[in-house]
């Protein structure tokens, strides 16, 4: 009796066989016909990667042990010791402090762009820059990266274009079509999308680079395990029903909050009042997604206060997933920054980061307004 599973098994080994000394050389001589060790591939890992390559219009990707790992391997496939990387100053904490506190003692230099530079370099690219590193939707200010218009300046100036996708998805934008390079996701976020996953992934839009992603992988040993990789490509087959349902009550979510006597600023590009509206709506077809920030009175007891009253919503350092969450970034994701830094980016004391599950949009409204009743 044959079987045909309709859902691909998980191969929970760190080893598969060979029939003899021919299969063996078959291996290495045939890339992708068979598998020898998990760390080097496996089906589950190679279902996801694939999978999120179509999504993203790429030319190969590579699944990885978490989005930090997605970002250090897309880094060092352009990068190495006496190269200099150019990133986004608005950037997530933990991007910059792999930057700054790691790279930098691999020898790669690293040099943050200020954003009213971001689409002209010409004072920042150096004879040895190689990259820049980049959000399409920042976090935590949310600011819309224009991709196609970065992507033009990099290739000007003959530099690659490494863009994190984590907050938009593949679903609001591809960047590889807008010009990007190399693409990176948390996949944790979005793509699992159901909080129970740590992983990453990277599509290129170049084969080679997708290459030479894999072995970085494979040498740095930044892979996925076989369950991890089964459960990611178990939550893409929801990715477009979700971003639908986050995006719709993110809209309604910050128009609630925008209305609302004790907040004082909303930061979400689906709001007509944001710097980027026009240019959210066009790149990403319509749909914002279901990340914002919202800043209340900039003290530490109002936020406790606030955080305390909700009933629904909890308070958690990440975001994402199919319920929504509360998150604090001058004490979790941008921590690590200095004080100048963080009152350079707007992270301040009330500065809350919503993200928006798909929940009832009213049940969620109401929550918020028990929370902002107690400050």
């Amino acid at each position: 009796m044959s079987i045909s599973p309709k859902i691909t098994p998980i191969y929970q080994t760190s080893v598969f066989t060979f029939e003899d000394l021919n299969a063996l050389e078959a291996y290495f001589q045939e890339p992708g016909q068979h598998y020898m060790y998990t760390r080097y591939g496996n089906p589950n890992s190679e279902e996801l990667a694939q999978e999120v390559n179509k999504l993203e219009h790429g030319q190969g990707a590579v699944a990885t042990s978490s989005g930090m790992s997605a970002i250090l391997t897309a880094v060092l496939v352009y990068a190495k010791a006496g190269d200099h990387v150019l990133c986004a100053e608005e950037i997530y904490g933990g991007s910059s402090s792999l930057l700054s506190n790691e790279l930098i003692r691999l020898g790669i230099e690293v040099s943050y762009v200020p954003t009213a530079d971001t689409y002209s370099l010409a004072g920042y690219v150096r004879e040895n820059t190689r990259l820049f590193l980049a959000e399409t939707i920042s976090n935590p200010m949310m600011m819309v990266m224009d991709l196609s218009k970065l992507a033009q300046e990099c290739q000007t100036r003959g530099i690659k274009l490494v863009v994190d996708n984590t907050f938009a998805s593949p679903v609001i934008t591809r960047p590889l079509d807008l010009g990007a390079d190399l693409v990176i996701h948390s996949v944790t976020k979005y793509l699992s999308g159901h909080s129970d996953v740590t992983a990453g992934v990277l599509i290129a839009k170049e084969a080679e680079d997708a290459t030479r992603a894999a072995q970085i992988m494979r040498t740095w040993g930044l892979n996925l395990s076989p369950f991890e990789s089964w459960l990611g490509a178990r939550g893409l087959k929801t990715l477009k029903l979700r971003m639908r349902e986050h995006s719709a009550n993110g809209l309604a979510v910050a128009q609630y909050l925008q209305q609302h006597p004790k907040v004082q600023a909303v930061f979400y590009p689906g709001l007509s009042e944001h710097p980027q509206h026009e240019l959210a709506q066009k790149q990403g077809n319509g749909l914002c997604g279901g990340m914002l920030s919202f800043r209340i009175a900039d003290e530490t007891e109002a936020v406790n206060r606030f955080m305390k009253a909700l009933s629904h919503i909890p308070f958690a350092p990440s975001l994402a997933g199919v319920t929504t969450s509360i998150s604090y970034p001058l004490g979790t994701s941008h921590r690590g920054l200095t004080q100048e830094q963080q009152e350079k980016m707007g992270i301040t004391v009330g500065l809350i980061r919503l993200s928006v599950g798909i929940e009832d949009a009213q049940e969620l409204i109401a929550d918020l307004e028990q929370g902002l009743a107690a400050i």
